[in-house]
């Protein structure tokens, strides 16, 4: 798997920035490196990468900055975002505009690369060959494109977002747990409830009229969440 796959180290710190290329490399994935947001929004531009592992704190462009402008312009690369800074403020602020993971440092390598080969491995798995296609009303998912459109018209999503509507139209109706949830779309049994408000929030904001009051995608309260096809 790792052969065809190209990795953005995004750091302001040459330290950093080597070890993990070096890890990385070390497990047959391909690095390349950016010093600063800026050079890093424009190589993502220019070419596509697998994954973009961020800093958050860069002079020129901070990580923040860097996930809104990806985002906005469509470009929806999973990010992990690797940061000194701790507060629940900052994970919620990332994973709210777009990131796919918050990890902290300092760091293990071997987690680190542990989570990478899993996120990679969920969406070479979610893209499978042919144009599968996902039909709820009036949303349609087209598989391995990673692609959502409501009456036609594309919503983009986040690589994360792709993944949880996914596995919401192939559940339409029923009632999702938490653990499910987590389970296929984190690859992890450890449960972060906050993490996954943030994404169901970020979700409803794009594909519901009213977000506060959502008619597709409805919160079961005390178990998880339903993707309603008889409100579609």
């Amino acid at each position: 798997m790792a052969e065809h796959q190209n990795i953005l180290v995004v750091d302001d710190d040459p330290a950093i920035r080597r070890i993990i290329c070096r890890v990385l490399g070390a497990e047959g994935f391909s690095t390349e490196e950016a010093p600063g947001g800026i050079e890093a929004v424009h190589m993502a531009e220019q070419r596509s990468y697998s994954l973009i592992i961020l800093d958050l704190i860069m002079e020129d462009m901070d990580g923040f900055q860097v996930i809104n402008y990806l985002r906005t312009h469509g470009i929806l690369t999973p990010v992990f975002v690797l940061s000194g800074r701790q507060a629940e403020t900052d994970k919620v602020l990332a994973l709210g505009i777009g990131a796919d993971d918050y990890i902290t440092k300092p760091f293990s390598t071997m987690v680190l690369c542990a989570k990478v080969k899993a996120c990679l491995r969920r969406i070479s798995l979610s893209a499978p060959s042919g144009h599968t296609i996902l039909t709820a009303g009036e949303f349609q998912y087209v598989c391995d494109e990673m692609k959502l459109y409501k009456n036609g018209e594309e919503i983009p999503l986040s690589s994360k977002e792709a993944l949880l509507m996914k596995y919401f139209m192939n559940n339409v109706n029923r009632i999702l747990t938490k653990e499910q949830i987590y389970t296929h779309v984190w690859n992890d049994s450890m449960v972060d409830d906050n993490t996954i408000m943030v994404h169901i929030r970020r979700l409803r904001m794009k594909i519901e009229e009213d977000p506060n009051h959502p008619k597709y995608l409805k919160t079961i309260r005390g178990i998880g969440y339903q993707l309603k096809a008889s409100d579609i």
